[in-house]
């Protein structure tokens, strides 16, 4: 390797290295002053206990913006599989390329829009008494659904790309079998790895949406992301300790995505 080769991998590991301490820095405090006992003007707190877990688990807005989180999650989870997946296949097995062309385009303009103006524009449509829906979980899920369906479709387009579905569905065709034999035996067991990467992505970022929420939450279905703002208006430690909770959910959804990724990419190799 020449000098100048050596200088460029040694600024590229060097600014690696300052991205990943600018980055774990905070989410180690977060750890950190989780279970210091008083942290009041000074670099790490003093003391240790496990009261702030207690106290989180203990408080009653607290467990039922989790579990409001948690049915939205779900929720928002099986919307995006329900629709996502026969419309990636509709888009991916599409003849006409403007077709899909358009598909793509109409699939990633929530995207393009930032999720709050998604929500102003849900303000505006579902607070009239033609649509009374603002507040109501169901609109949470809608939106939610609205979100994070691009991130799906993507996954599953990415994997409906590199697999030979085309030539797979061609062959039950020519045996006589029917569409719903070819797509339930067929391209669902074929995506079934994209699919549940997919899934738990939609999952781990359902989790710790912001913005849309806590436009178009009502008062009894407030996620945990909404709640957990009013944390910091009181202990710090107790703050610490309710966004840790919310970092290990997202950090468990990431992780299971990431193993089911790595899932299919060995399944296909094994295959090929």
């Amino acid at each position: 390797m020449t000098s100048e080769g050596s200088r460029a991998t040694g600024i590229s590991t060097a600014i690696l290295a300052l991205y990943l301490i600018y980055l774990i820095i905070p989410i180690a405090l977060l750890f950190v002053g989780s279970v210091g006992e008083t942290w009041s003007n000074t670099l790490l707190p003093t003391g240790s206990t496990w009261q702030w877990y207690l106290q989180v688990q203990a408080d009653p807005s607290f467990r039922k913006a989790f579990w409001s989180s948690l049915i939205i999650c779900c929720a928002t989870v099986i919307g995006c599989v329900v629709i996502g997946t026969p419309m990636a296949y509709a888009i991916g097995s599409a003849n006409h390329r403007g077709v899909r062309l358009a598909a793509g385009i109409i699939s990633l303009l929530p995207v393009a829009a930032p999720s709050i103006v998604l929500a102003f524009g849900m303000m505006l449509v579902f607070s009239t008494d033609t649509l009374p829906l603002l507040g109501t979980t169901w609109l949470m899920i809608a939106g939610h659904v609205v979100l994070w369906l691009p991130y799906y479709l993507q996954t599953v387009l990415t994997d409906l790309s590199q697999s030979r579905l085309n030539e797979l569905e061609l062959a039950a065709e020519s045996l006589g079998a029917s569409f719903r034999n070819r797509f339930f035996d067929i391209v669902l067991p074929t995506l079934s790895h994209s699919i549940l990467s997919g899934a738990i992505m939609v999952a781990a970022l359902s989790i710790g949406e912001f913005q849309l929420s806590n436009l178009i939450a009502g008062f009894l279905n407030r996620t945990y992301p909404i709640i957990l703002l009013q944390a910091f208006y009181g202990a710090t430690g107790f703050a610490c300790a309710a966004t840790v909770v919310l970092l290990l959910l997202a950090a468990f959804a990431s992780l299971g995505g990431a193993l089911s990724a790595r899932g299919a990419a060995g399944a296909k190799g094994g295959a090929a």
